[in-house]
């Protein structure tokens, strides 16, 4: 791992006011205009560039006016629950009487719209089917939809095979027709838009409906868009601002604010990163280890009761899936060490592989594993039916999704279905097939991946002068969020004087840091360091990246470094 820091751009297109520091911070992050430092709705693209949208509203109307029974069809995370809970709670608002919704078992049933669930809808009495957060390569779920007189609205935002499924209408981003400017959507951003062309057509009919206040759904579309951990472009950062705002002020779902008092933080005090960490595991832990309708429910409830007891729960089941993931990264560390490579020599794609996986834990597996060794990461899990089911996490440089298409492109017998994004994508391998595979995929990527891409880099945004090292400078820093996935939160290197270290809890640093050439004392933490190496009581400066934060412990607020690289100076 190497630092380096960003290069100085053209800020002059942000305001004066701001601090020198802080306008470089957004010009490096791609804000083009001050107009871009607004995040209020308004600022939101128009609905009108989603190609089909207009036809897919048009369905729904009719859908409501004959009172047909509509079913949602959604999917086993955070995205697919937010977007599930988002269209059963606003259609009923805009007239449908009857709404229902079937989510597929990670286990049981596979991913997406598949005729199962198709038939399932079809002896329920469905005569129209929305899919969110999935359906872009339903080809089978759809042709069965069709077979059976069910029109299809597709709602997703995963990237298009070759070919389209022949659904009624498809929304997507992502469709190679789509003019739509941001592609970044999560699958419940694109749902939210479904609604915001619902309404526009009301408008034009004159018709009651008009009246619906989409924007009171707007903590579903910022739980669900940080979770699903989507780039936040100005779209997405104004669609997570204006839900973030909502959840402070309290005007949200219960469902949200009880999981949040079950992590322990304060909704007053939310930042975008406390959706990502505390709400979307628990939600997401339904869908890993047992039932997302727990997670969809725990949103869709207005009873007091039942929201804490399936919060309460939802608690439980992630607490379990942490139990389950520290136990397969101890497997995982263990195979790494068999490996007997040095880090140069590991493989460009690491693929790992134990018969008593939890398949629901791969994805949050192969994401550590990536961290630790810094390359594209596949985990696989066993499955029914002589399969076994692959979760895979990416560095930037290599798209996942199009490395697997060329994999299946030149041995299609080793994978029977994949899908996702550059970043993470998921997979199905026959057993017997697992080492063919692992060969092929190894010449891909040797052709595909340089060397170059594997080197981790800390982009820094510079040194901070010591009047910058203060409390009002990182709450200014904190405003000018949200920061995640796509917009960095800013990150800072410097030399610093160490006063003191300790560690606490199992393997977290606690420093007291001085600047290099003097000034006030700092408290810094880093945390999961290797213990062998420290504290180090030899050490006496540090070079170190690090994030500015606020912290509150027992009512008092003061400054913290989060240190994310530390070595010896």
């Amino acid at each position: 791992m190497s630092i380096k820091r960003r290069p100085q751009v053209d800020d002059a297109h942000l305001p004066d006011s701001l601090p020198v520091t802080l306008r470089q911070v957004l010009a490096r992050r791609g804000v083009g205009h001050q107009d871009e430092l607004e995040l209020g709705v308004k600022g939101l693209l128009h609905f009108s560039a989603l190609t089909d949208l207009d036809k897919a509203c048009l369905r729904i109307a009719k859908a409501i006016e004959e009172q047909q029974h509509i079913c949602i069809v959604g999917d086993f995370d955070a995205d697919g629950a937010t977007s599930t809970a988002l269209l059963m709670l606003a259609l009923p608002e805009f007239g449908a009487r009857r709404v229902s919704y079937l989510v597929p078992n990670r286990f049981n049933d596979g991913y997406g719209l598949t005729p199962k669930l198709v038939q399932a809808a079809a002896a329920d009495d469905s005569q129209l089917i929305i899919t969110v957060d999935n359906g872009i390569a339903a080809h089978q779920g759809v042709d069965t939809a069709t077979e059976l007189g069910i029109d299809v609205i597709v709602t997703d935002h995963h990237l298009q095979g070759a070919e389209l499924p022949k659904a009624f209408a498809i929304v997507n981003p992502n469709r190679d027709d789509c003019s739509f400017a941001s592609k970044n959507l999560a699958g419940v951003g694109v749902a939210f838009y479904l609604l915001l062309g619902l309404r526009a057509y009301y408008r034009q009919q004159g018709h009651s409906a008009a009246a619906v206040n989409v924007a009171q759904w707007l903590d579903l579309v910022a739980l669900g868009t940080v979770a699903d951990v989507v780039s936040l472009d100005y779209n997405n950062r104004i669609l997570v601002q204006q839900g973030l705002a909502r959840i402070k002020a309290g005007r949200c779902r219960p469902g949200i604010l009880a999981l949040l008092q079950q992590a322990g933080r304060d909704p007053k005090k939310l930042q975008a990163t406390d959706l990502g960490f505390t709400v979307g595991p628990r939600i997401n832990a339904a869908g890993r280890l047992d039932d997302i309708q727990i997670g969809i429910e725990c949103l869709l409830s207005n009873d007091p009761v039942q929201v804490e007891q399936l919060a309460q729960r939802l608690d439980g089941l992630n607490r379990e899936r942490r139990s389950t993931e520290q136990s397969m990264q101890q497997d995982a560390q263990q195979f790494l060490a068999e490996l007997s490579f040095a880090e140069q020599q590991l493989p460009p794609v690491l693929t790992l592989h134990r018969d008593n996986w939890h398949q629901g834990v791969i994805g949050i597996l192969a994401g550590r594993v990536k961290e630790q060794v810094y390359r594209p990461v596949i985990a696989f899990a066993n499955a029914d039916q002589g399969v076994v089911k692959g979760s895979a996490r990416s560095v930037p440089g290599v798209h996942m999704r199009d490395l697997l298409e060329r994999v299946y492109t030149l041995a299609p017998d080793t994978i029977t279905a994949f899908g996702g994004h550059a970043m993470a994508a998921g997979l199905t391998v026959p057993r017997a097939q697992l080492a063919e595979f692992e060969r092929v995929l190894q010449e891909v990527a040797q052709d595909w991946i340089d060397d170059s891409v594997l080197q981790q880099v800390l982009w820094s945004d510079g040194e901070l002068s010591n009047d910058e090292l203060c409390l009002n400078f990182a709450e200014t820093l904190a405003h000018a969020g949200p920061w995640g996935q796509g917009f960095a939160e800013p990150l800072f290197d410097g030399l610093f004087r160490v006063i003191q270290q300790r560690i606490v809890g199992e393997k977290h640093l606690k420093l007291v840091l001085q600047p290099e050439h003097g000034g006030d004392t700092l408290d810094a933490i880093a945390f999961n360091v290797d213990t062998s190496v420290w504290p180090d009581h030899q050490c006496q400066q540090v070079h170190i990246a690090y994030k500015l934060q606020p912290n509150e412990f027992r009512g008092r607020v003061s400054l913290q470094m989060l240190v994310e690289y530390i070595k010896t100076a």
